[in-house]
């Protein structure tokens, strides 16, 4: 199936969940990534049961705090 990981479209597995994906994109600092498919934010604890879709559009996200001027 094709998805859309980070803007660019690849091919995986039918079934594929989140975390899985996480590992084969060999996501960088994994315990602090946030995940959406198709601009919905996924819970860490659903990382394990979401299975991906043909098309779904999945991005990985990392919040940095800000310092003053």
């Amino acid at each position: 199936m094709k998805i859309t990981v980070a803007g660019n479209k690849k091919e995986y597995e039918d079934g594929i969940t989140v975390a899985e994906l996480i590992v084969k994109e060999n996501v960088e600092n994994p315990e602090y990534v946030t995940v959406t498919v198709n601009d919905d934010f996924v819970e860490r604890d659903d990382f394990e049961t979401i299975k991906l879709n043909e098309g779904d559009a999945v991005e990985f996200l990392y919040f940095m705090g800000g310092g003053a001027y």
